[in-house]
């Protein structure tokens, strides 16, 4: 191999290289020099001044790396994709910090991955109107108080897109870790999510490639980004086993802080947030005041002081909470047969409602009263 190579090309070549990561990588290139010369030295100068596996030297395997990096550097020129391999000033600086980082990392979108205070939310995929609620005001309450906030999730269902739309609605950037290339979104059902985040500031970031398949073990792979990217992990809701528990895990093993939302012991998930919290491998959270406590972070002071306003539920309003407390799956159709009211009247009843958190809107079209209420 004499040929001249794009550094792109080489780049995303060798993060292809079988079994590679950010501390293999470095002590690779600590041999070889640079992505280049793995490519261009002979197959029997590489084995000899590397001692690797013969079968990642030859010559027949070092071009096919070389032909599917060709192709995904002319989709990431298309796209105007960002990919930051490890001898990149802007290669994320707390991914450094991780010996099973990606040797590559690509992203879509301005955020700084590098701000200065990062949390990751993660959580159930089967929020409840209690995780919904304190991650919605967790996030008001961080982003009134702290200047250079990022919040990244994963973009599943449940607490993570909760997570996004809370950074969304309060104007801070917020970065969506994925466990695919950056040629599709999954969910599909939160690609318009997707577009906002990278318009609105923020960022979609991968390890993968265009042409990378999907498979159950890339989101497994996936939470140690989440973890790594972040000063602080944060559970909001989870049962003893899942993707939120396996982040607190790779979290802890990072020297990241933990926390944990606590919740009933009856409450399916906040089993898992408990037990973190039980077995001392998380530290509670009750307000974003415990986690710039825990963080010694500096709360910007407020430009002014501004009493806030108290609302007080009408006996009417009183009325449709309790009815939807006794029917959680009903829908402004069912409370209208139930309550027998009109729906224009009721319709305009849940909006000032929800305007005075006083309720939420849930998907499918269902409300659960807040816990401000």
């Amino acid at each position: 191999m004499t040929e001249t190579i794009d550094p792109l090309v080489a780049r995303i070549a060798f993060s292809k290289i079988k079994g590679i990561n950010h501390s293999t990588a470095t002590r690779l290139l600590g041999i070889v020099g640079s992505p280049e010369n793995f490519f261009t030295l002979s197959t029997t100068a590489l084995a000899a001044s590397t001692g690797i596996d013969s079968r990642l030297c030859d010559n027949t395997y070092r071009q096919a790396l070389l032909d599917a990096a060709r192709s995904e550097a002319e989709f990431i020129r298309q796209k105007n994709i960002s990919a930051n391999f490890i001898d990149s000033d802007r290669y994320p600086r707390r991914l450094s910090e991780c010996d099973d980082a990606p040797s590559m990392i690509y992203s879509i979108g301005p955020a700084n991955l590098d701000s200065l205070h990062t949390i990751s939310v993660v959580g159930t995929r089967h929020a409840t109107p209690y995780g919904l609620d304190f991650v919605k005001h967790l996030i008001a309450d961080l982003a009134s108080s702290l200047d250079s906030l990022v919040v990244i999730s994963g973009l599943a269902y449940g607490i993570d897109v909760a997570a996004h739309r809370a950074a969304l609605d309060n104007a801070v950037p917020t970065v969506a870790v994925v466990a695919h290339g950056l040629n599709t979104i999954y969910p599909a059902d939160h690609r318009a999510t997707a577009a906002k985040i990278v318009g609105e500031g923020g960022a979609i970031v991968t390890e993968y490639t265009s042409d990378a398949a999907i498979h159950k073990g890339n989101f497994l792979a996936r939470n140690r980004i989440v973890a790594s990217l972040a000063d602080a992990v944060i559970v909001v809701e989870s049962d003893t086993k899942g993707g939120a528990m396996s982040t607190a895990r790779i979290a802890n093993a990072y020297n990241r802080e933990v926390m944990a939302v606590p919740g009933r012991t009856t409450d399916t998930y906040s089993r898992g947030c408990n037990e973190l919290i039980a077995r001392q491998t998380a530290s509670i959270i009750r307000s974003a005041d415990d986690l710039i406590e825990a963080l010694n972070w500096t709360a910007k002071k407020p430009e002014c002081v501004q009493t806030d306003i108290e609302f007080e539920m009408t006996s009417e309003q009183k009325t449709v909470a309790d009815y939807i407390i006794s029917h959680p799956d009903h829908t402004v159709n069912d409370i209208c047969v139930g309550l027998g009211l009109p729906y224009h009247r009721l319709s305009a009843m849940l909006f000032e409602m929800e305007m005075s958190d006083m309720i939420i809107t849930l998907p499918g079209g269902r409300f659960a009263v807040t816990n401000h209420s």
